[in-house]
């Protein structure tokens, strides 16, 4: 994997931090007072949750005869989303 794939891949992994971070403050009962910041973490959760959810058909259709499982697929795309299916090479 090159540098440019690494740090594509690592802006979804950091939204995802960030989610997980939310999270922990909610528990925590800290959620910041910010209003950005709330807004911030609830566009990431709908890109994170929503829009990675919505990008596993196309991603299954692209690693059709891969020899990749669709399990697999499924779950790195929600992880990753199309920075991860996208930058696939054909088997």
């Amino acid at each position: 994997m090159n540098a440019k794939m690494t740090a594509l891949r690592a802006i979804p992994v950091l939204g995802w931090l960030y989610l997980g971070g939310g999270v922990a403050a909610i528990a925590a009962d800290r959620v910041p007072g910010n209003r950005v910041l709330r807004a911030a973490w609830w566009i990431d959760a709908f890109l994170s949750v929503v829009v990675h959810a919505a990008q596993i058909r196309p991603a299954l259709r692209a690693a059709e005869g891969s020899g990749r499982s669709p399990v697999e697929t499924a779950i790195l795309t929600q992880i990753f989303g199309m920075t991860w299916w996208r930058t696939q090479e054909r088997q």
